[in-house]
């Protein structure tokens, strides 16, 4: 298989330049070295988006695929895997499309350990409409809904992963197209539910290139040990997502732990979709005729 295999004929919409392309690259990346590796199969693969900049993703890769409603990204993918559990599911959604609306679903897919994978387009700010603050937005930040600046102090969604169960938790960085393809071919990968925050600079409203290029640093260059819950929660700490000068930002794996998932609790959903009906499709009408 070939990456151009998941190209479409949809015109990208994205601004030039946007780092949303450096995302829908290694997902394609990702998804063909995996498909060639025979560890899954094109057909297999479903994806779910919200709303957002981040969902126009969904018009870009040839794959089955459900366009969500804002902030509903997970539960719909939730339904998909349990609804047929041979299925690879991959969620994407935007800073205020997960950590907004769709705050209450993240935490209890992290708490449920459902096998969907969820990333994440963060840059910190509402883009699709023209620059409002989102949950993640730095303290300070200045956009349409905040005049006056952001007075919160934001969330750490890595944190909150964490302390909510998460069985594979990373953050990637949407320049790095070769470190985030191997961030989402482990997460597909990994059995449970896989969490990466993609650090996706807006151009437009909210341009961090330069601030996150400075300060960015990889797990894996420090040996951090990802099995190690207190580690990863201490790395999580590192950074608060405020644009402090003197922040170290870690990119990789933060914790990966294999537990029971949601789907192997419930037995009746180990076989139900494979088993043959003969259904007489004429008797059933005969039986609703009025």
């Amino acid at each position: 298989m070939k990456v151009s295999d998941l190209d479409t004929k949809a015109q990208i919409t994205w601004c030039p330049g946007c780092t949303n392309f450096g995302i829908l690259t290694a997902v394609k990346k990702a998804i063909a070295n995996l498909v060639n590796k025979k560890v899954i199969k094109k057909e297999n693969v479903v994806t779910v988006t919200g709303i957002g900049c981040h969902a126009k993703i969904y018009d870009y890769l040839n794959l089955n695929g459900y366009y969500s409603i804002h902030g509903r990204v997970l539960p719909t993918a939730i339904g998909i895997k349990l609804g047929n559990p041979e299925l690879t599911v991959l969620g994407f959604g935007g800073d205020g499309d997960t950590y907004a609306e769709g705050t209450g679903h993240f935490i209890h897919a992290c708490r449920y350990n459902v096998d969907v994978k969820m990333i994440v387009h963060n840059n910190q700010v509402f883009a699709l409409t023209t620059g409002q603050a989102t949950p993640t937005s730095e303290t300070g930040f200045k956009g349409k809904s905040t005049p006056l600046g952001v007075f919160e102090k934001p969330l750490n969604p890595i944190a909150v992963a964490l302390t909510c169960g998460a069985t594979f938790v990373a953050r990637g960085f949407a320049v790095d197209v070769e470190h985030l393809t191997m961030l989402i071919e482990e997460a597909i990968k990994h059995k449970g539910f896989a969490f990466i925050d993609v650090l996706q600079p807006c151009l437009t409203y909210h341009n961090t290139i330069p601030y996150l290029n400075e300060r960015i640093y990889k797990l894996e260059d420090v040996k951090h040990d990802f099995k190690d819950f207190n580690r990863a929660m201490k790395k999580a700490m590192e950074w608060d997502y405020t644009l402090r000068k003197d922040a170290k930002i870690p990119i990789g794996i933060f914790y990966k732990v294999r537990r029971k998932t949601y789907e192997e609790f419930w037995p009746q959903l180990k076989v139900w979709w494979k088993k043959r009906r003969k259904i007489n499709i004429n008797k059933l009408l005969k039986e609703v005729e009025v």
